[in-house]
């Protein structure tokens, strides 16, 4: 069969380091997508439990005068009452931040499990990956990039970050909260739900939680782990996410058309 060549341009994603710092200290540095870096650095220092509770008072983007005009490094201020941070100090990747055992240990260790909610609608949680794909403007154009969002009870969704990384998406959706971009909603985020894209690792519910978030919804599956960490949160945990038909890990349906803890 003759096939036919067709020479066109193509959209591909931007991939770029930036090196995180909490009050001048560097915590990590995560390949990402360019765009909303405050939020990221923020998010990021938030669900890794850098910031135990105390509120961020500055952030300053820092521009390498060689590589362009996007930031490189971002230093999230505290005027020093965070706790001296330990440093993640290699490099993460688009794909996973993750570190080991010891990082388990410590996420059980810092975290209390959430407190009891009203239960989401099942059609509401089978309804969020539509919706959002709808907002995912750099997924269109490109295909290759993450998305996480923000909704509430009635399956509004709030807020959409897009990134390469799953766990990038979900800190600028964090980093977001925390600072009130758009006053969506609080943190901790008590009520309300927090999608992502891709599949529900243990790193996604470890964020969830350091949020407050009461429901994480995921279009693909969850690892062991995820439902053992989301069962010991009190979190709601849904994958499989496409429409009508989706599972629930965490906790075992009603039976009654709402999923909730």
């Amino acid at each position: 069969m003759e096939r036919t060549v067709h020479q066109r341009p193509d959209e591909l994603i931007v991939e770029q380091p930036l090196s995180i710092r909490l009050d001048g200290t560097l915590v990590s540095t995560t390949m990402r997508t360019p765009g909303d870096d405050d939020e990221l650095a923020v998010g990021f220092c938030m669900t890794e439990g850098f910031l135990a509770g105390t509120p961020v008072t500055a952030v300053r983007s820092h521009i390498d005068d060689v590589l362009g005009s996007e930031p490189d490094a971002v230093d999230v201020g505290t005027d020093g009452l965070a706790p001296p941070p330990r440093p993640r100090l290699g490099n993460v990747s688009s794909s996973c931040g993750w570190c080991g055992s010891e990082h388990i240990d410590e996420l059980y260790g810092r975290l209390a499990p959430l407190p009891a909610t009203a239960p989401f609608d099942l059609d509401v949680i089978g309804s969020i990956a539509d919706t959002v794909l709808g907002r995912q403007g750099l997924f269109s154009s490109t295909g290759s990039v993450h998305a996480a969002a923000v909704f509430d009870r009635d399956g509004h969704v709030l807020l959409t970050r897009e990134d390469v990384g799953r766990h990038n998406a979900v800190d600028k959706v964090v980093g977001a909260l925390v600072l009130g971009i758009d006053d969506v909603a609080p943190i901790p985020a008590t009520g309300y739900g927090l999608f992502v894209s891709g599949r529900a690792s243990i790193e996604m519910v470890q964020k969830a939680w350091a949020a407050g978030f009461s429901a994480l919804v995921a279009v693909s599956a969850p690892t062991v782990l995820a439902v053992e960490a989301a069962r010991r949160a009190n979190l709601l945990l849904a994958g499989f996410v496409r429409g009508d038909a989706f599972n629930v890990y965490s906790p075992e349906a009603r039976g009654d058309g709402r999923v909730g803890v």
